[in-house]
């Protein structure tokens, strides 16, 4: 699903707002999100799931076209956990 996908069905059950008010609406709650992650600060919604940012450490790899050694700096990822209801659904499918 795509984020116009989302507004327009969450615009389809909710006929008493627009379709820019829920574009707003899903905006802030996307750019609330990153910014909680930006600042290292987790993210949890109850019966959805939740965000963190994980830190990956530095690592020494090797260029496969020339086979040099290198070292790759320490990286922050987000990563996403469901919640237990989320877990659920799937194991009925």
């Amino acid at each position: 699903m795509t984020k116009s996908e989302l507004i327009t069905t969450i615009s389809d059950k909710c006929p008493t707002m627009s379709k820019k008010q829920v574009e707003f609406i899903v905006n802030n709650v996307f750019t609330s999100i990153k910014s909680a992650l930006v600042n290292d600060e987790k993210v949890e919604i109850r019966g959805f799931g939740s965000f963190k940012v994980r830190k990956k450490p530095s690592k020494q790899v090797r260029n496969p076209k020339t086979g040099e050694r290198m070292m790759i700096g320490e990286s922050s990822v987000p990563c996403f956990r469901p919640g237990k209801e989320i877990k659920e659904e799937l194991i009925k499918k």
